[in-house]
């Protein structure tokens, strides 16, 4: 089977939506979980593919794109990175408040497609990077946005040493999280705090209280 267009195959499998928190901005999404994962499988003739995770709005990112539409003097004239990006939730939300420019990163090639899909709902332009960042060094992004990274420990341990010596070198890191098991325990800034409606299909609750940190230097 040849593998499938993944802009077509997301525009069959979701649904023009909105998240909760943030109903100003239209994305891809998908109502349940297990039957677009089951037809991820069908479709790539693979198995043991991860959920899709820019199928969903997950609460940190609602809490990033809700603060930057609410206060763009954050993201206005700036170049900025939006991390792990999923649907490109946060990095839409920069854009639509002012950023000079904004680079949405992800690894899968769907959620890339997926950016693309949303971004252009929302009248933006956003340049995806199909790339694993972590690590590198500051190209000139002055604002790096990292919603929902912090959900499982390689990952998180990872993320926060890049992150925290992109703060050091002056580059502002602000981090969305509805208090993920790893998320850091010591060089957090409480920026601002949502209640965030979710799914049982994706958390444990029907309530997220989700927070923006920044990452100090």
């Amino acid at each position: 089977m040849s593998a499938p267009d993944p802009a077509a195959f997301i525009r069959a499998n979701t649904a023009v939506g909105a998240a909760p928190l943030v109903p100003e901005i239209a994305l891809h999404l998908a109502s349940e979980v297990v039957p677009l994962w089951q037809a991820t499988e069908a479709d790539l003739a693979r198995t043991g593919l991860p959920p899709p995770f820019w199928a969903f709005a997950w609460a940190g990112g609602q809490a990033l794109a809700r603060y930057l539409l609410d206060h763009p003097s954050v993201v206005a004239g700036k170049r900025v990175l939006d991390f792990a990006a999923g649907s490109g939730l946060a990095g839409i939300a920069a854009a639509r408040a002012g950023a000079a420019r904004v680079e949405a990163a992800e690894v899968d090639r769907f959620a890339a497609a997926a950016i693309g899909l949303n971004a252009a709902l929302n009248g933006v332009a956003l340049e995806v990077v199909e790339d694993d960042l972590v690590g590198i060094a500051n190209p000139g992004w002055d604002l790096v946005l990292a919603g929902d990274v912090c959900y499982e420990r390689p990952m998180a341990e990872s993320v926060e040493t890049w992150l925290k010596t992109l703060a050091a070198k002056g580059t502002e890191v602000l981090l969305g999280d509805p208090g993920r098991s790893y998320l850091p325990k010591a060089g957090l800034e409480r920026v601002i705090a949502y209640s965030v409606k979710t799914s049982r299909e994706l958390e444990d609750t029907d309530v997220r209280n989700a927070v923006v940190w920044r990452i100090g230097g």
